[in-house]
């Protein structure tokens, strides 16, 4: 007898028909000529004959979970989107270096083994390892009674992919001047869900709540699968004409602290908000639980799921790619990087002396009220100002439904 009282063969029986009886069908469609074997073995095996045609390969792996966002569909009963997010904190994470992901293989933890619950997790998994065109070799379910109530689980995963060494992508490509692109998230994605959560509790939200500026329930909304990106960038960077320094995936920390992580010492990008507007969750979110835009920053994306650095020509090219899968791509920079001290994106930018920290910083505290400054012309939607900013003189600034445009004026 297990220790919640089962039958081990029950037990043993239930994970295996999660897995090996139900779930070939969906394995099938995430594959790749170089999967070798099927499933019920100890491994999953993968041809890599074909890297021996490379200059000199370069492995990149990445592993990752959901976080809290299982909390959500363990809620609402739903369990086919879950595999989206997972594949694509994984699999977009590789992507970043330049790298093609090859394959993945996922986990399971769960209190009590459901079937069909596996079976629509999996589901989910296999779906977007499809779009993203990338094997599914395998996986663990593994039931935790005791550890995890009987409705309750967690998902992780792992993959691999594979790029030329002299073809990495990250911050020793990047240059001043170059310009940064970004592709539109599908929502809150996979990050932050304990903020978003705490505010919908606190505000007593239940997630069957419909919001008419959001067009169905909050639960609908959170629940909004994962963009996963990988296959799309991959033909970015295989495009004639798109020369790529630097990919960014926009996940925990927002997009300041995540551009700041491929840009090198001593280049900066400026990001000028007024070039997209966030989706109406964002700004539910910060007016329900009053979350300072500070906050909000480091923790959502606000709507852009992830940023390219190219040069100036290669913009046209890059954005006649964009899929309508994916969203446009945006172009942010009205100038283009610039080298000066410091750090090239700081997460708490109050000492602006560099102009996207001053964008940033600007907006912090004009809410703060601890700003002097002068209105030269306000309205109903647009407030005209102009004033000194942590050294910066002249500096004349809009402010337009939370929507901060710096013109820097004489320093």
């Amino acid at each position: 007898m297990t220790a919640a009282g089962w039958p081990l063969r029950t037990a043993r029986t239930l994970i295996r028909s999660a897995r090996a009886d139900d779930l070939p069908a969906v394995y099938a469609i995430a594959t790749r000529p170089e999967v070798l074997g099927g499933l019920g073995g100890f491994a999953g095996m993968f041809d890599a004959s074909a890297l021996q045609g490379m200059r000199r390969p370069v492995l990149a792996t990445s592993t990752d979970g959901v976080g809290t966002k299982v909390a959500v569909a363990q809620a609402m009963d739903v369990h086919d989107t879950i595999g989206h997010d997972l594949v694509g904190m994984v699999v977009d994470d590789i992507v970043v270096c330049g790298a093609e992901p090859l394959f993945m293989t996922d986990y399971i933890a769960t209190g009590r083994v459901v079937p069909g619950r596996i079976a629509a997790l999996v589901s989910g998994i296999a779906a977007a390892c499809e779009s993203a065109r990338v094997a599914l070799l395998g996986g663990e379910t593994a039931e935790h009674p005791g550890l995890l109530a009987a409705d309750e689980y967690d998902v992780a995963g792992a993959a691999t992919g594979v790029v030329e060494h002299d073809e990495v992508l990250g911050p020793q490509r990047v240059r001043p001047g170059d310009v940064v692109l970004a592709l539109a998230s599908s929502g809150l994605h996979s990050n932050g869900y304990s903020l978003v959560r705490a505010v919908l509790a606190s505000a007593g939200w239940e997630l069957d709540r419909h919001v008419d500026e959001l067009g169905r329930t909050v639960g609908e909304e959170i629940l909004t699968p994962t963009r996963v990106y990988a296959a799309d960038l991959v033909d970015l960077l295989r495009t004639d004409g798109v020369e790529v320094h630097a990919l960014s995936h926009v996940t925990g920390g927002g997009l300041a602290a995540n551009l700041a992580r491929v840009l090198p010492a001593g280049v900066l990008a400026r990001v000028d908000r007024a070039t997209w507007t966030p989706p109406p969750v964002f700004d539910l979110v910060q007016r329900l639980g009053q979350v300072p835009r500070a906050d909000l920053e480091r923790t959502l994306n606000l709507g852009v799921g992830f940023v390219a650095v190219l040069p100036g020509g290669s913009v046209d090219a890059a954005t006649a790619q964009a899929p309508e899968s994916t969203g446009s791509w945006w172009d942010f920079l009205a100038g283009q990087g610039v080298t000066r001290g410091g750090k090239p994106v700081s997460e708490n930018p109050i000492d602006a002396s560099d102009l996207n920290q001053a964008s940033i910083a600007l907006g912090q505290l004009l809410g703060q009220q601890t700003i002097t400054r002068t209105i030269t012309n306000t309205t109903d939607a647009t407030t005209t100002w102009t004033g000194t900013i942590a050294g910066l003189e002249g500096v004349k600034a809009t402010l337009s439904q939370s929507t901060v445009t710096l013109d820097p004026g004489e320093s």
